[in-house]
């Protein structure tokens, strides 16, 4: 069969690298993929995530089997509503379900309605309003624009003077355009962070190992939020039991109140989670696979990834497999400048090989047929290896041979495991 995965970045590399591998696929097409998936036997397709009536209409011309939906923003457009409409079969959740992702207040409304354990909250449109309740608050607090913000809407404020500049980001200046016109002001949860994944069928969910990424830019966890710098998988140090009280608490209500409210959930369910000492609460859900958690959980399945998902498309339980043992590790090479602002067209190292993937998320060909960068986030590193230590020797031993000027990375990926 053909498959069509849609979006461009490292996740979709992932998930597409993953289905090339299976048994019964003849070809996987990306659209609109970047230039480094090339190498991998992917076939890219120029058709931007937005042209829903475009796709449709490669889809049918290529006799296209499912089509696996990476981004946040085409799940927030309808595109998988868009598929439906003209019979054709997607994998992800519909406008309405992905509304978990794409609007944080609605979110957080559906947790309080179902009793699911999250940050104390208020939302606000309001500008003077927020401010009062910042300064009623105190620091350290959280204020989040409540649409999609490419994984930057969130500021974690360690002063009310910090919060209160967010809130006018948001609020007052247009930062986020429509994505800010609200914000939710929550509390600031302190413990162990980490990501929970399942795949989805209304009340049937299959989890995949736990992850954990690393949110800000720079080492120590300082910096701004960006996309994500780097993970791992799984997370060896979580105290028995949370992973199944995570499921009893979160998974499970959730997925209950989503069929209750109309809206059930086919497609990959994300669960950000902070370890409290009053246990597991959500910071967030996302409505699609993590990146860059999607390419250290991937490389760890190890049953047919397209048989699966037929499965869960044809309302079978699918036969999902795990490496049981070691661990998975990526760190991301960056643009210099990011999740500010960056320059393009760097020249970029050859790709790895052996026990070291490498998958690309912002390149493209220059006139010289050269792979530079064109995004962000670049190009993520990737081994599976026995444990944390020797993963990460590994790694970063590959990127002190690699040429990275222009590009920065974080070097202690995967030390809160270790510490």
């Amino acid at each position: 069969m053909k498959l069509l995965v849609v979006g461009s970045g490292g996740r979709e590399h992932a998930i597409a690298k993953k289905l090339i591998e299976s048994k019964g696929v003849e070809k996987v097409f990306v659209a609109p993929g970047n230039d480094g998936m090339l190498s991998e036997g992917i076939e890219l397709v120029d058709i931007a995530i937005s042209e829903h009536s475009k796709l449709i209409d490669f889809a049918k011309k290529e006799a296209i089997a499912w089509t696996f939906v990476g981004p946040d923003d085409a799940l927030a457009a309808g595109i998988v509503d868009a598929f439906e409409s003209v019979g054709l079969v997607a994998f992800g959740p519909r406008k309405n379900a992905s509304e978990l992702e794409w609007s944080k207040d609605f979110a957080k409304s559906i947790m309080k309605k179902y009793g699911v354990p999250t940050a104390r909250y208020e939302t606000f449109s309001d500008f003077a309003a927020a401010k009062a309740y910042i300064e009623e608050e105190g620091a350290p607090i959280v204020v989040k624009a409540d649409g999609l913000a490419l994984g930057k809407g969130v500021v974690v404020a360690e002063t009310v003077e910090e919060a209160v500049a967010a809130a006018q980001d948001m609020l007052l200046d247009n930062k986020f355009g429509d994505s800010g016109a609200r914000v939710v002001i929550e509390e600031c949860l302190s413990g162990e962070e980490f990501s929970l994944f399942a795949f989805v069928n209304g009340e049937d969910f299959y989890l995949m190992p736990t992850a954990q990424d690393h949110k800000r830019a720079f080492d120590g966890d300082k910096g701004p939020n960006t996309g994500g710098m780097g993970a791992y998988a799984p997370v060896p140090h979580l105290p028995a039991g949370v992973v199944e009280q995570a499921v009893t608490e979160i998974i499970q209500p959730v997925l209950k109140g989503m069929i209750a409210e109309g809206r059930p959930y086919l497609g990959i369910l994300y669960a950000g989670l902070m370890l409290t000492v009053e246990g597991p609460k959500v910071i967030e859900f996302n409505a699609r696979f993590g990146d860059p958690e999607t390419q250290v959980i991937l490389p760890r399945l190890t049953s047919d990834f397209a048989e699966n998902i037929t499965d869960l498309l044809e309302g079978k339980a699918p036969a999902f497999t795990w490496l049981e043992e070691g661990v998975t590790l990526g760190v991301v090479v960056a643009s210099k400048g990011y999740p500010l602002d960056y320059e393009k067209g760097v020249l970029l190292p050859e790709k790895t090989s052996g026990e070291v993937e490498t998958y690309y998320a912002g390149t493209k060909r220059n006139a010289a047929q050269a792979l530079v960068s064109n995004g962000g986030r670049v190009y993520m590193l990737v081994t599976t290896q026995e444990n944390v230590p020797q993963a990460q020797e590994i790694i970063y031993q590959q990127l002190r041979n690699q040429d990275t000027t222009g590009l920065f990375y974080r070097t202690d990926i995967g030390n809160k495991a270790i510490q």
